[in-house]
Parts: structure tokens; sequence; C-alpha cells
């Protein structure tokens, strides 16, 4: 699944749960002391068309090689397992799907099971800068493989956060380093084991290198395929079903809210409040009517209105409303 999803959904998952608390404003700014001088502002971001082209994957170019391993055991009735990731990398709120002699599968998974494994957990320490006199002897991260430098990369982060008011990725950062989640990349890994250096040099800095094997709690995905479509159609309806929340039709408008739609696609389109007629039409057919009346900080939402994917004479859009001050 490419990036640009991912953080779709994570900002949509975020904003929802801020408005739960009618904290839209922890978003979007909020009242100032210049409250009269906010707009409202549209953004339109295209989204692949068809919708297939961006859910349904091809095993042959996917980063992840056993998924291809995986389909075929489900398709064929047998058990196939993961350990700590999800086959497929599909999740509930974003689906992935496949196309097999033409039948489109919905790709999934089960917990099944729980083990407890033990993992190596890397971290960084900060000790000296490189220059100094009294730096320990340490490698320059940069001699490492291209995976070694990824794992000095996100340590790195988890270090730098330790104390400061700085975000983190968590995520990619576990339990304050990088854990190696693949018995064999720790074991290809110059970072583990017995001749691992005790420093590294990383952005002008040495680092005490601390590498600890940590007891996991992880669970047992099997992995699962559902037929849900025998036609690109069929499968396009099904898309359009789970993600689209708006449909506008240019035969339904008139001249104004289309040049407003025009203008969202490039820089955005923005007005203060009261809104324009061909404007309130626009954001009536996004469904965003919380935003008419202007004062939408003082409502709660489960869901964050401002965000979601919109239909428009055949064409797919991300839209995306949010409150500009001069």
């Amino acid at each position: 699944m490419s990036p640009n999803r991912r953080q779709f959904l994570a900002a949509g998952a975020t904003a929802g749960l801020l408005t739960l608390s009618g904290c839209l404003d922890a978003l979007d700014g909020g009242d100032g002391p210049d409250d009269g001088d906010r707009r409202l502002q549209l953004v339109l971001s295209d989204v692949a068309t068809p919708l297939r082209s961006g859910y349904v994957i091809e095993f042959d170019d996917t980063e992840r090689p056993r998924d291809g391993e995986a389909f075929e055991a489900a398709l064929a009735g047998e058990s196939y397992t993961t350990r700590g990731r999800t086959p497929f990398g599909s999740r509930p709120d974003d689906p992935t799907y496949a196309r097999h002699e033409g039948t489109y599968y919905r790709l999934g998974s089960a917990v099944v099971n729980e083990r407890a494994v033990t993992h190596p957990v890397v971290r960084l320490s900060a000790v000296a800068d490189a220059g100094a006199s009294d730096a320990p002897d340490a490698v320059v991260a940069e001699t490492f493989s291209e995976a070694d430098q990824r794992v000095v990369h996100v340590a790195h982060m988890a270090a730098r956060a330790r104390g400061n008011e700085g975000g983190v990725p968590w995520g990619l950062v576990r339990r304050g380093g990088y854990v190696f989640r693949d018995d064999d990349a720790a074991s290809e890994s110059q970072l583990v084991g017995a001749d691992a250096p005790s420093h590294v040099v990383y952005h002008d800095t040495v680092f005490e290198l601390d590498v600890r094997r940590e007891r996991f709690h992880e669970a047992v995905y099997r992995a699962t395929v559902d037929p849900v479509a025998e036609s690109p159609e069929r499968m396009e309806a099904i898309l359009r079903a789970k993600f689209v929340d708006a449909r506008l039709s240019g035969d339904d408008l008139s001249g104004q809210p289309r040049s407003i739609l025009r203008d969202a696609r490039g820089e955005g389109y923005a007005e203060t409040h009261p809104y324009s007629e061909p404007y309130r039409q626009v954001l009536t057919g996004l469904h965003a009517r919380a935003y008419l009346d202007g004062d939408i900080e003082k409502d709660a939402y489960v869901e964050e209105p401002g965000v979601g994917m919109a239909l428009y004479d055949g064409s797919y859009y991300r839209y995306r409303l949010r409150f500009l001050t001069r």
C-alpha cells in the first residue's frame, strides 16, 4: 500500500479522536482574536482512478514477497500463519484485494494464537562529539549495510527524543529504540552479536550501542481470502461503497460551484463566514453541513467531517477542509 494511503487514514483517525472531545480547534487553530478574518479552505487532491489501481495488489510487485505464498495457501484451504505482523498488511479500515483467474478476493487475517518470543532491541546513547579528544573508538554508521544504517537512524530518532520535547515516530521506534522483529535480519546485522561494535558515529556524534534481548508477546495471524467480485465493475462498486463519502455531478451544479471545485483542485479555495451560496452548495454536496454555521468548534464528532473522499464527474478526490487565519 502506498504511504499516502496510510497517511490519509492515520490523519483521519487522529482528527476523529480530537473532534470526539469537541476539540477541532486543536487541528484547525480554533477561535482567535481575529476570528472575523478566518477563512474556511477546501483542498481537493487527486486519487488514482479507478480505485482498483490503489487497492488491488499484484503479488509480483509487492514489497512483501511472502504475501503470494500466503494467498496460494489460503486459497487452497491450507493454514498459513504469521507472527507479529498481519498477512498482506490488510486492516479492517484499509483492506487489500487481489485478482486471481478473474475473481477478486479480499485479503485479511484472523488472530489464532499468541506466542512469547525474544527480540534484540537496539538503543543508542550519546556520549561525545565525534571530534572530541576523549571520544571512544567507534564505527562510522555509513560503513554499515543499508539495513543496519536504517536501524541506526531509527535508534537515533529515539535517542534524540529522550528528554526532548520533540516528537518521535512511534511505530518505527519501539521500546525506545529499534526492535529486530525478523530473526534472519538480526542474524545478518553487524549491530547484533559478539562482534558488534560498542560505539557508532552518526551525525557527528558518538553513541554507545546497547543491544538487549527482550521478551515480547506477539499475536499469531492466519491468512484469509474471501471472494467478493467477479468483474472489475463490481470490484469498483465495492470500493466506492467502502471509501467514497460524497458524490458530486457537474450537471447538478451551476457555474460558480464548479468554479470553486476547480480552484480547490489547485491552490485551494477559501472564504470567510458567512459563506456565499455557491460555497454553501459545495459544502452541502460534500456532506460538510457542520461547517455552514461557522461554529463547528463547539460541536463534537466521532468522525471528522472535514476529511474524506469525493467522486466528482467520474474522478476521485480526497477533500480536506481547514480554517486559515490571515
